[in-house]
């Protein structure tokens, strides 16, 4: 059974088959954000501390990072931003980047045992990606695709992932080490998308015992009210295996839909979680104010 452990400097996180089902939270991200983009070109991270709270605060278990910026010295923002965050919060963090030298001045500044993304099946992106992911000792996000593309055949798409598999254990790393994105394709585009993703998570459960991800938000692409179908996928890719998300823990319902896959799969021992965060609170005094009437209208029993 995987179970991919993530940690902080004092913080452990799996994401596993028999584990609540990670969110990654994906907003520490500066694609098509011009605000943004400008300020980390500037240095100034006043919404990454931002972003990093927010998510947490609304339950991501993990925060992606990622401070790509065209011209911008990525390397030394990455080596500046992961220990600003991992000042503020305890949860793990995913290293996101294409660029390697980002890659390895994040990892080596790094407190804990993050997760990197990502690696394809790309034989350059292989060779400078996986020794890294060995040097450190860390966790690797593998992309179904490879340099042909992304293939709309799901069963193309696990070979290329179990090639992904196959070649990280040239490098001492192990397959429980490795989580699958199997890519989700554009339900608007292609009918079968959600059904074909569900049936791949299957098949790398099952035949190659790892964990998986995906950028959730995808399957909605280009269509009107995305948030809804989103909130009905995640628990339904839950069921289907797949095991974390890359998402918006700040869309209404999302978390909470996440949290009721958790319940209904029996990773959320004795409804725990759920009761911890949706129990209802009882109104100031109610508690006392009850006791109270009873005290003065309630009978007493005669002693014999």
């Amino acid at each position: 059974m995987a179970r991919t452990v993530l940690t902080s400097a004092s913080k452990e996180v799996i994401i596993g088959f028999d584990q609540p089902f990670a969110m990654i939270g994906e907003r520490i991200n500066p694609t098509g954000r011009k605000l943004f983009s400008k300020e980390l070109k500037e240095r100034n991270y006043w919404r990454v501390k931002k972003e990093a709270l927010a998510q947490v605060e609304a339950g991501a278990q993990i925060l992606d990072v990622n401070v790509g910026v065209p011209l911008a010295d990525e390397p030394a923002i990455m080596a500046e931003v992961i220990p600003l965050i991992q000042s503020l919060t305890d949860v793990p963090l995913c290293i996101d980047s294409s660029i390697i030298e980002a890659l390895e001045s994040g990892l080596s500044v790094y407190k804990g045992r993050p997760l990197v993304n990502s690696t394809t099946a790309e034989e350059e992106v292989m060779e400078r990606v996986l020794p890294l992911v060995a040097k450190y000792d860390c966790a690797v996000v593998a992309i179904s695709n490879d340099d042909t593309g992304i293939s709309e055949d799901p069963d193309v798409r696990f070979e290329v992932a179990k090639r992904i598999v196959n070649r990280a254990s040239d490098y001492g790393i192990k397959p429980e080490d490795i989580v699958v994105d199997p890519l989700v394709m554009p339900i608007g585009a292609v009918g079968s998308a959600g059904t074909d993703v569900f049936r791949l998570v299957a098949r790398l459960r099952n035949e190659l015992g790892v964990n998986t991800t995906c950028g959730a938000s995808n399957v909605a692409f280009g269509l009107p009210n995305r948030h809804a179908i989103n909130n009905a996928f995640l628990p339904m890719l839950a069921c289907a295996g797949m095991t974390s998300a890359i998402v918006n823990p700040l869309h209404e319902g999302l978390v909470p839909a996440v949290r009721a896959a958790d319940v209904l799969n029996n990773n959320d021992a004795n409804c725990a979680n759920w009761i911890t965060h949706y129990r209802p609170k009882p109104e100031p005094g109610a508690e006392g104010e009850g006791e109270g009437r009873r005290g003065r209208g309630g009978r007493r029993r005669r002693r014999g």
